[in-house]
């Protein structure tokens, strides 16, 4: 079963709209702030037109009842695509992270047309048997399990278990800033109205007649990813940069699951420059 009804899906936008645009697209159960506002403003004064956005079960955009996801990663792809026509936008630079990276992927591979280049964050390739790759670590997989204890409706145990999964996946060159991250996924957990419809994003199905089609990908890809990440472990990252003709890789060194701010700087000089 697929949605009828078009969902509403909040954006926001940074810089002068003359400039080239960036869509952003972000990983499962986060919203639109999960690219930081002061990292939007980087982009942004690097002469890019920013647009990130809140994907469905996520922030203000439409949320669904829980457990019954009634849309694809396929429609999500679909979602990216009408961000930019809301924004009169035809073609855009795209950067994607996490599951937001595999969105990413389908977009480039559904709608070439409409991306002028790729950028895919701490991900894993799209519609590629995977199962020879390192997985996810024991200690994640030990945490991640925790989840299924956490009374999604109650604030202080929800809030309590994101903060330990942002914890979790964190990097492991720079200092993990938990008052920062507390007062952020309280912002989140509160402009969202709790992330119960979220889980959803864990269930999701499709991208099924992608399988195996990274090779048709024409739009020039950049994968970075840190070499510390316990989600996708960093040989994800090189799987997706050797599936694609052309396609460049950056290591963060010690770098999690996470856009850490001591990594912005590289994170988007790379972005940038591929861009240009």
């Amino acid at each position: 079963m697929t949605t009828t009804e078009r969902p509403e899906i909040i954006s926001e936008t940074f810089g002068d709209p003359a400039n080239p645009p960036l869509l952003l697209i972000m990983g499962a159960m986060a919203s639109m702030l999960w690219w930081p506002e002061a990292f939007c403003r980087k982009l942004a004064g690097a002469d890019l037109f920013v647009i990130r956005y809140d994907n469905r079960d996520t922030g203000r955009s439409t949320k669904y009842k829980s457990g019954e996801p009634p849309y694809t990663f396929d429609e999500m792809a679909d979602d990216a695509m009408r961000v930019l026509d809301d924004h009169g936008i035809g073609k855009a630079n795209v950067v994607g992270m996490s599951m937001g990276g595999m969105i990413a992927q389908l977009v480039a591979l559904k709608h070439p047309s409409r991306v002028a280049s790729l950028t895919v964050i701490s991900s894993s390739p799209v519609g590629t048997d995977i199962s020879h790759l390192p997985q996810t670590s024991d200690a994640y997989i030990e945490h991640s399990a925790e989840g299924a204890k956490v009374d999604w409706s109650d604030r202080g145990q929800v809030i309590d278990f994101i903060v330990r999964d942002a914890r979790a996946i964190a990097s492991i060159a720079h200092p993990f800033d938990e008052a920062r991250m507390r007062a952020f996924v309280e912002q989140d957990h509160d402009r969202s109205g709790g992330f119960l419809s979220a889980t959803n994003h864990f269930m999701l199905k499709g991208g099924d007649a992608w399988k195996g089609r990274l090779h048709e990908m024409t739009a020039p890809l950049l994968v970075i990813h840190g070499t510390a990440d316990p989600i996708f472990p960093v040989e994800h990252g090189e799987a997706l940069a050797e599936a694609v003709t052309g396609a460049k890789i950056i290591g963060i060194e010690g770098g999690g699951h996470e856009l850490h701010p001591d990594d912005w700087d590289m994170i988007v000089a790379g972005i940038v420059a591929h861009a240009a």
